[in-house]
């Protein structure tokens, strides 16, 4: 399918819906940290896996060694900025052609790109607080302590606004989330594939025209996608930019 196909597309659809996948985040340089070599060096650093400290019962027992784990191996990868699959699609949303982007992932990458209309399933790491008197404290805030850090006001340990392992998703970010998909006419879906959990969890509300699938990998599920794009989202996105120029 041609660029310049996929933007057809996109102009005549009155509501278009993206699903932001783990594939995106990767094409932005953040690592995998719960695969590979990743994933056993993080073991062999801490004692832990990383599913163990990113954990409810890890943060409500071992709150300094949770947050020794998050500050060093979640917000240290912060400097990394978003990719160009990022920056193509707030371009998108700013020229009208995308509505609203879903993700799981929750380094903020879609705002930190420019896009405006986001739902963060899990939560993003740019958002804290505190559970006690709900004052709420910036990314540098968690990122710049020692050791807990403490809400100025009360002296209660400040959280981030993230779904932990044995968590559930806020269930109005949910509503909110499958509203978005019902009112799409067109779903696009970027860097992930049709059997993955935030797909799983999303599209069987969807009831629109096309349901398009950009992911470098296929997979067996692809065949219930209406079109297919086997293709980096940062490539695939470049190349839009290139075909957009300067028309609307």
């Amino acid at each position: 399918m041609l660029e310049g196909n996929l933007l057809q597309i996109l102009r005549e659809s009155k509501y278009t819906t993206v699903l932001s996948g783990f594939g995106m985040l990767l094409e932005s340089g953040y690592p995998a940290i719960r695969d590979g070599e990743v994933s056993y060096d993080i073991e062999q650093k801490y004692g832990y896996s990383m599913e163990e400290m990113f954990s409810s019962a890890f943060y409500s027992t071992r709150k300094e060694k949770f947050y020794n784990f998050y500050r060093n191996e979640l917000l240290s990868q912060l400097e990394k900025p978003p990719g160009k699959g990022f920056t193509g699609m707030a371009e998108l949303e700013r020229r009208g052609l995308i509505q609203c982007i879903i993700t799981r992932r929750i380094f903020g990458l879609p705002r930190r790109a420019g896009c405006k209309n986001v739902i963060d399933l899990h939560g993003n790491v740019y958002d804290n607080f505190c559970p006690h008197c709900g004052r709420t404290y910036p990314m540098e805030y968690i990122r710049d302590s020692v050791r807990v850090p403490l809400c100025e006001h009360c002296k209660t340990p400040v959280r981030p606004r993230v779904c932990l392992f044995g968590e559930m998703v806020d269930n109005r970010v949910i509503t909110r989330a499958a509203e978005e998909i019902q009112r799409a006419e067109v779903l696009l879906v970027l860097g992930t594939n049709l059997k993955s959990y935030l797909c799983s969890q999303l599209t069987d509300y969807y009831g629109g025209q096309k349901l398009i699938l950009v992911n470098e990998t296929p997979h067996y599920s692809d065949r219930f996608a209406d079109i297919v794009i086997h293709q980096r989202v940062d490539d695939l996105m470049e190349r839009i930019q290139k075909e957009l120029g300067d028309k609307i």
